[in-house]
């Protein structure tokens, strides 16, 4: 009569004891890269919906990776780093910290109707050329209209459902870079042209807002402030500030006051 054969059964270190208290997968953050896009793509490396995820950082729902983008608590920053390897100092520079400049942050916006602006901005060309796609931190300033790598407008919004970029909102193990509304995927999205003109002005106000800010000059917060008035000098927006226009109409606003001879913005910087 032959034995039957069982299953061995042998008693292991639990998980944690094993692990510590880092996570199975972490990732470096990109040049440039945004916080909260860090963020997704630090949940679905590690098998959890970017929605659920809010959970594991002990926040609430909505836009909880957005908000994290402008206000990082210094002890959640420190709780990342010992998780993922990489330094808090690293993960603090990822946030939207440039006081000066915060009146040019796109304001956090879950829904928004068409004449008004969303939260974050994102290039199609970069998404598709990225190895690892993501969002940068430059796309979230109202002052930014177009990628300097490609030269093309830079959108806010999906084409197929016209919603806002939702990834915070992502229920599945889906990537950033598809619309957690509809599911499209946002590096097919056709190129936007933008005049040259108001290309070159738009870099004038980047290097300009970045010697200033080097500098330490006061004279920053006039220079924001002015940039916040654009639409009201070119007659863009029916007077809403700059910051709570649309991609589309930014555009519009920087074409236009390329086009001005005498444009009082530029002559009186600095």
């Amino acid at each position: 009569m032959s034995r039957e054969t069982g299953f061995a059964i042998e008693i292991r270190e639990r998980y944690l004891d094993v692990v510590g208290d880092r996570w199975p997968a972490a990732l470096s953050p990109q040049p440039d890269e945004l916080l909260s896009s860090w963020l997704h793509r630090l949940a679905i490396a590690n098998g959890v919906a970017p929605r659920s995820f809010a959970g594991v950082l002990g926040l609430g729902g909505g836009m909880w990776s957005p908000r994290l983008d402008v206000r990082l608590p210094h002890e959640l920053a420190a709780w990342l780093g010992v998780r993922t390897g990489v330094a808090p100092e690293a993960i603090s520079a990822m946030a939207m910290t440039e006081g000066a400049l915060a009146p040019l942050l796109l304001p956090l916006r879950e829904t928004a109707c068409r004449s008004r602006s969303t939260w974050t901005q994102f290039c199609a060309l970069c998404l598709a050329e990225d190895r690892a796609p993501y969002f940068r931190r430059s796309w979230r300033l109202a002052s930014r209209i177009s990628c300097f790598r490609h030269g093309c407008g830079l959108r806010d919004r999906c084409p197929a459902c016209h919603g806002a970029i939702a990834p915070f909102a992502q229920t599945d193990l889906i990537p950033h870079y598809v619309c957690a509304r509809c599911g499209f995927d946002l590096r097919g999205v056709a190129k936007i042209s933008v005049e040259a003109s108001a290309r070159r002005l738009e870099r004038s106000i980047d290097d300009i807002c970045k010697a200033e800010i080097a500098k330490g000059s006061p004279t920053i917060h006039e220079w924001v402030a002015r940039l916040l008035r654009v639409p009201v000098v070119v007659g863009v927006g029916s007077g809403r500030p700059l910051a709570n226009l649309p991609a589309s109409a930014r555009i519009r606003c920087f074409e236009r006051l390329a086009q001005r001879a005498d444009d009082g913005l530029i002559a009186g910087a600095g």
